[in-house]
């Protein structure tokens, strides 16, 4: 007979915090909702690196609540994991000391100023591809922590759009800042959904628990199909000479990214990981006493 957890996602309805699930489903859970909400905290650096040199106050303005919104999804998703037995102390020891990964993309420089556009264009268009879907996963929290998240990763997808739409209406130096941005980001946001199928672990244990809803191929090709008409629009080329659309499967073939760079970038070897991490923990050093003193505070009004 089957259980009555088995019977719950058979029926395609919501697994609960207190509700009974195989220890491999609650560590799945954990691993992931983990590395979601450490792509968030990770995610701010490279865009925060501009704050300080947006080229006006409006720009500046529109990244510091992009900023501010991304430190909230990390804590909307520590908050999910947190439902499943996880301390947040232990989540952000395990990212501190490389213990648990977070997205490959945030390993990557943003040198110009276009990367804030391209970053919420490719970067975040790719997220909302892989996120709307987990709206509906199994878990019950995740599935409520992601719609507030989709909702702002979409206004963060047309900030991203419009700013590179404004840069293409400036100089012959702005449209080529583009350009240059766009050709270093394209197979770096095709690597967010993951390696192909046929060499992802946890992807059909995954899709058979209805914690994830596609396959990485399967979102990779629906980024793309959504993205080269976006890229026709604003007037740039994908840096892909093998994307082409394919009449008879009614969507776009395109070309492989290099899957040894990613796999050398999972590992920590790619040309940022060193600088995230240090930051990381160089953040929470300096933090310390921010913790001390909210700590002694809640101490003293418990007590009071």
């Amino acid at each position: 007979m089957a259980s009555v957890f088995e019977q719950t996602i058979a029926r395609n309805e919501r697994i609960e915090p207190r509700d009974e699930m195989p220890d491999a489903y609650r560590a799945t859970l954990v691993r992931q909702i983990a590395q979601h909400a450490h792509s968030e905290i990770i995610g701010m650096q490279p865009e925060g690196n501009w704050i300080s040199r947006a080229p006006s106050l409006r720009r500046k303005l529109v990244l510091l609540a992009k900023v501010q919104d991304e430190a909230g999804h990390g804590l909307y998703l520590y908050s999910a994991a947190e439902t499943l037995g996880v301390s947040r102390d232990e989540l952000d020891e395990m990212l501190r000391t490389g213990r648990q990964k977070y997205s490959s993309i945030f390993n990557y420089p943003t040198l110009t100023y276009a990367d804030v556009g391209t970053i919420g264009w490719l970067v975040d268009g790719a997220a909302i591809c892989n996120q709307v879907p987990l709206c509906r996963t199994s878990y019950g929290p995740y599935g409520r922590a992601m719609i507030r998240i989709c909702k702002e990763e979409s206004f963060h997808q047309r900030q991203g759009y419009e700013l590179l739409m404004t840069m293409m209406g400036g100089t012959d130096a702005q449209r080529a800042m583009v350009q240059e941005s766009v050709d270093r980001f394209w197979w770096p946001a095709l690597m967010m959904f993951g390696p192909p199928d046929d060499d992802s672990p946890n992807t059909a244990q995954s899709m058979a628990w209805g914690i994830k809803r596609n396959t990485n191929d399967e979102l990779r090709q629906k980024f793309v199909d959504m993205t080269v008409p976006q890229a026709k629009a604003l007037g740039v080329t994908l840096p892909d000479p093998d994307l082409v659309w394919n009449e008879e499967r009614g969507a776009h073939d395109f070309g492989q990214p290099d899957w040894e760079e990613f796999w050398q970038v999972v590992k920590g070897n790619g040309p940022c990981n060193a600088q995230r991490l240090a930051h990381r923990r160089r953040a929470h050093d300096e933090g310390a006493w921010v913790r001390e003193a909210a700590s002694a505070y809640a101490a003293r009004s418990q007590h009071d």
